[in-house]
């Protein structure tokens, strides 16, 4: 039997979520190092098969690839993630008081639908989709606000603070579970908070929200170079 007959068939699609799903499934930490042939040796493909992968990655900050040292799961610096928040605490509660004298009964129930997803992905242990619907949660708030600039702006943060999130979260995932459950229980009281039209306190709870996912950051992370990717990413 051939190489190519002894290995099933991956799709680039599936080389990218199984590479997304170990990154934030903390299977390969920040600062890995991402060797084309090993990844190839990992799914049974050529290495050009694993560039394009590589550079999608990159380009959703998710990867970084430098020049003559190849590729390497992105590693935020602790100023990278202070300044995320920082910058967050800016304007999003601008964004939610606007949300509030804008929005329509469907986004608000758009809310609830996210903060539901958001749980039954934590129940599920599912912290990856957990993080994408908390995310959600914001930009929906960004989109029906009607503030185009800011909602940009938002946009491209919420990646960024998955990836810090995911750098800079408990390594047990006990811990990281409750840190999801606190998250979730924000998300109501702002909802709640929403719903009463409430802008002030809404403006409150969502500065003590991103305080809190700030808190929870823990900056003593390192690489582990032993990694060894065929193992991690076969399975």
């Amino acid at each position: 039997m051939s190489h190519n007959e002894a290995m099933p068939t991956v799709s680039d699609s599936e080389i990218y979520e199984r590479m997304v799903s170990a990154i934030l499934d903390h299977k390969l930490p920040p600062g890995t190092k991402l060797v084309e042939d090993k990844l190839a040796s990992a799914f049974g493909v050529s290495r050009t098969r694993i560039r394009p992968v590589l550079v999608r990655l990159a380009n959703e900050q998710v990867v970084t690839l430098t020049p003559n040292r190849g590729a390497s799961v992105a590693q935020p610096t602790v100023q990278e993630a202070r300044e995320v928040f920082e910058v967050r605490r800016l304007i999003e509660p601008t964004l939610v008081e606007r949300f509030i004298t804008t929005a329509q009964p469907a986004d608000i129930t758009r809310l609830a639908d996210c903060i539901a997803d958001e749980e039954n992905a934590r129940l599920a242990g599912d912290m990856r989709r957990a993080i994408r619907q908390a995310g959600d949660f914001h930009l929906h708030i960004a989109q029906a606000a009607g503030h185009d600039t800011l909602g940009r702006i938002l946009r491209e943060l919420i990646s960024r603070t998955s990836l810090v999130l995911m750098t800079f979260s408990a390594d047990h995932a006990s811990e990281r579970e409750e840190a999801t459950a606190c998250g979730c229980r924000e998300h109501c009281m702002l909802l709640d908070a929403i719903r009463l039209g409430d802008a002030r306190e809404a403006s409150r709870l969502m500065r003590k929200h991103l305080d809190l996912l700030e808190s929870r950051l823990q900056f003593q992370r390192t690489a582990d170079e032993s990694l060894d990717l065929v193992t991690v990413l076969m399975g």
